[in-house]
């Protein structure tokens, strides 16, 4: 079978399953089972493929037949300006988290020099896409999974920030080194009620703790409040990513612990998406 004739079965076994971009979706997986990109699979797509690769190609369909995100089987995503590798363990980078990238980076167009605190680093994409751009900003990521730490340490060593990134493994609530000026963070706040109706790829993939915000949706973001008063410094900011019917009881939170709040920014949906306070 050459190329093009298994990328069509490809896509019409992932159409039959309700995944959607599926010829789209078939041609990426196609350029991870033989090791090229897509632009090699265009101009060579009447090759035969080999028993491996077939083999290797039918294999990565049926996975994503059931769901399982595009980004966790050929490890990568694109956020900001760079790819990021991703792991099961890491929420995928979302087009709408560039929010956050965009206002940190329009607060600190003047800046010569920042400490950075990220809560909760992920895969790095928020923070690293920041140190990218800032070449004299320093960033510290927390995390309580080591294997987002790995991951986190991996994209910095492929982006060339590595020299000016710590990591600690560390609970949110038990984090107190160092004073920062600009504390950032996405953090879990969907209601542990609402986690069922999230779409498949999401709720049957994505790792719970990134996205399990408790009862209320707000559990964890009450840490990050708290933890970011204390480790803050005057004057520095605050930039939360929060959920899109969050706004009016963060903000209600934000200002308990003596911030003020600058802007609450809307995603590419038009939802409140984004909070950018000063501490006071």
């Amino acid at each position: 079978m050459n190329i093009n004739s298994a990328i069509m079965h490809g896509a019409s076994v992932l159409k039959k399953n309700f995944i959607k971009n599926s010829y789209l979706d078939s041609e990426i997986l196609m350029a991870k089972a033989i090791h090229k990109d897509r632009k090699y699979i265009m101009l060579n797509n009447k090759i035969n493929l080999n028993t491996k690769e077939l083999n290797a190609f039918r294999k990565l369909i049926k996975i994503r037949s059931i769901g399982k995100p595009i980004a966790y089987l050929i490890n990568k995503k694109f956020f900001w300006n760079s790819e990021f590798s991703v792991s099961d363990d890491t929420l995928i980078p979302r087009p709408d988290t560039e929010l956050v990238v965009e206002k940190v980076l329009n607060l600190t167009s003047y800046k010569k020099k920042l400490n950075i605190l990220e809560i909760g680093i992920g895969s790095g994409c928020i923070l690293l896409s920041i140190l990218k751009e800032r070449k004299t900003f320093y960033g510290t990521g927390i995390d309580i999974s080591k294997s987002c730490l790995n991951t986190s340490k991996l994209n910095a060593i492929k982006l060339k920030v590595s020299s000016k990134l710590k990591l600690y493994k560390s609970n949110v609530d038990k984090f107190n080194l160092g004073k920062y000026d600009l504390i950032i963070s996405n953090p879990p706040y969907i209601k542990n009620f609402d986690l069922k109706y999230l779409e498949k790829d999401i709720v049957k993939f994505e790792p719970k703790q990134a996205l399990d915000g408790g009862l209320d949706g707000l559990s964890v973001i009450r840490k990050v409040i708290k933890k970011s008063s204390e480790l803050i410094k005057k004057k520095g900011k605050l930039v939360l990513e929060i959920g899109f019917d969050q706004k009016n009881k963060v903000i209600s939170l934000l200002k308990k612990e003596g911030f003020y709040i600058n802007s609450v920014n809307k995603d590419l949906a038009n939802n409140d998406r984004c909070i950018v306070c000063t501490k006071i």
